[in-house]
């Protein structure tokens, strides 16, 4: 099923669904980041966007507590530290660079101070269902969102679990005023999925096509890259390469990315084989 989708402005930046593959870069303003590229303080975090941008990121995408499944077990950082993390990293970034600025965060009171500081959309990795206020204080103040799966999935019915999974986030998003068009949807590569369930992901991405939303994939130095080449997080360039770009063949709209530079190139070199170029 092919789903024309169109036009999404975010801040200044005015993305058309189609015509290229987005590049989202990743500041981490933890210090126990899975990918081991967490930053901490304010000069280290504005310095790091900046090069990506440079290197030709879309948007910066600003997370201050780790989503590591070893984690979820633990009690979450609180909202008094994720919002001494990343408030200034915000406000910083948002005045160092002129592309858009994502908030990664489940919390609905650290997306709101987040959006005032000057993040322009909110990238919640539990779909909206950690904390219910979280798709009320999104509808109230008009950003754009990602809705992520997060949980279990996995055997012979991976996407089938993975599209139910975002259908519901979406519904939710729609009860609560959401318009369909500002909402981006991610499969949650990595997010209690194992290592098949990954690949079939991605090699059923365009199933999500069917969503009527442009389609985020964040397989970057994940797990299941380092299970299948069994190599160290820090040696997972190539197995991420290949997967961005199957991602974009089978119908990502923008990825997520630590190493931007390399990826923008893998995108721009998909982009002119799956999509011609461009419109």
């Amino acid at each position: 099923m092919q789903v024309k989708l169109g036009r999404l402005r975010i801040g200044s930046s005015e993305f058309q669904w189609g015509s290229r593959t987005y590049v989202m870069g990743i500041v981490n303003v933890t210090p126990d980041s899975f990918s081991g590229d967490g930053v901490m303080g304010v000069a280290d975090s504005v310095r790091q966007a900046r090069q990506m941008e440079a290197e030709g990121a879309d948007l910066i995408d600003v997370g201050a507590e780790s989503t590591r499944p070893e984690t979820w077990a633990e009690p979450g950082l609180s909202e008094a530290e994720e919002l001494a993390r990343v408030l200034p990293v915000i406000e910083g970034i948002s005045a160092a660079v002129s592309i858009p600025v994502s908030v990664d965060t489940y919390k609905a009171a650290v997306a709101q101070r987040a959006l005032n500081a000057g993040a322009r959309i909110v990238n919640d990795v539990f779909g909206l269902r950690r904390d219910p206020g979280m798709a009320r204080t999104v509808a109230e103040s008009g950003a754009p969102l990602v809705i992520m799966h997060n949980g279990p999935a996995g055997g012979d019915h991976v996407l089938d679990d993975v599209y139910r999974g975002l259908e519901e986030s979406l519904k939710m998003a729609s009860a609560a005023g959401i318009d369909r068009d500002r909402i981006l949807v991610d499969p949650g590569i990595g997010f209690g999925k194992d290592r098949e369930g990954n690949l079939e992901i991605i090699r059923g991405l365009s199933r999500l096509r069917e969503l009527g939303c442009p389609i985020l994939v964040g397989p970057s130095r994940k797990s299941f890259i380092g299970t299948t080449l069994s190599l160290p997080v820090e040696d997972r360039l190539e197995g991420t390469a290949a997967a961005v770009a199957l991602s974009i063949a089978g119908g990502a709209d923008m990825v997520r990315v630590h190493d931007v530079k390399p990826m923008v190139r893998v995108a721009r070199m998909a982009d002119a084989i799956v999509r011609r170029g461009g419109p």
